[in-house]
């Protein structure tokens, strides 16, 4: 956070669960978690932002009452060192059943985050939430301008990790712009998002070793305009221009589609157009 204030930044962006640690991947399970040390260095880090007096969206995990398991969340702290708001993951990966994946060990949650820094509206995805366009639809639909986007793809052993190489096939790495499927469709996916929705989305993901990929900055015409090295720590300094205009090749028709009109144009009446049959 010092590091990010020391850049200019008005805003530091974690990745999912840095603060708490990510069940099933840095510890087996939640059940032995130190919940009040977790709350005390919850704390230290609005204490952090205020005296900073920098925002921050950091990952954790939000304790639920009873036997509920826990959020899988990201906290939205202002520059007074408030929570003003806190995303659940809602796709949690897993089986129905709920034995697996991030349902083993976390509860999913059931709202969009849309909030203000400096008058530019942001919202919040957590990693698996990626592979669901329709969330991104939504936040355009809400009108945001950033997307902060938490991942934890990294912290993989190397029995795991030769797993994932198989996963995708010796043959196609060299095809691909990596050789684990995070690597491959994490990145691609947050271009498309990026462009198809004209927002910026930053990427933060862990530099745990083996991390699948480096933290990074899409603006919205899916151009990349910063990126850490993969496995090392570091901090990515973005400016966020809103007012300058940038190649948006679904502008005209963006809206069409979203109110569910799937053509751009007038649509003809023709007995040739009718008839799908013939050549």
């Amino acid at each position: 956070m010092t590091s990010a204030k020391g850049c200019g930044a008005h805003v530091a962006h974690f990745p999912e669960c840095a603060l708490s640690g990510y069940a099933g991947t840095d510890f087996d399970t939640l059940e032995n978690i130190d919940w009040k040390l977790l709350e005390e260095s919850t704390r230290l880090v609005l204490d952090c932002a205020r005296e900073l007096k920098i925002w921050v969206v950091v990952g954790s995990s939000h304790r639920l009452t009873g036997r509920h398991k826990p959020h899988n969340s990201l906290y939205v702290v202002n520059g007074m060192g408030k929570i003003v708001d806190r995303y659940d993951k809602m796709f949690c990966a897993g089986n129905r059943e709920g034995t697996d994946g991030d349902l083993a060990h976390y509860s999913p949650g059931s709202h969009f985050c849309v909030f203000e820094i400096n008058g530019i509206h942001c919202g919040l995805l957590i990693c698996h939430d990626y592979r669901y366009p329709e969330l991104f639809r939504e936040y355009k639909r809400l009108g945001i301008q950033v997307l902060f986007h938490s991942f934890h793809a990294g912290h993989v052993s190397a029995k795991r990790l030769k797993m994932m190489h198989k996963q995708v096939g010796a043959e196609f790495h060299s095809l691909n712009p990596g050789s684990t499927l995070p690597e491959i469709t994490m990145p691609a996916a947050m271009h498309t998002a990026a462009a198809d929705n004209h927002f910026w989305i930053s990427c933060s993901n862990t530099s745990a070793r083996e991390s699948c990929w480096p933290s990074f900055m899409v603006r919205p015409d899916g151009v990349i305009v910063g990126r850490l090295c993969r496995n090392i720590v570091g901090v990515l300094s973005t400016e966020v221009n809103t007012a300058k205009q940038y190649y948006d090749s679904t502008a005209v028709w963006r809206d069409r589609a979203m109110r569910g009109i799937f053509h751009s144009g007038n649509v003809v009446k023709d007995k040739r157009s009718d008839d799908r049959t013939s050549p």
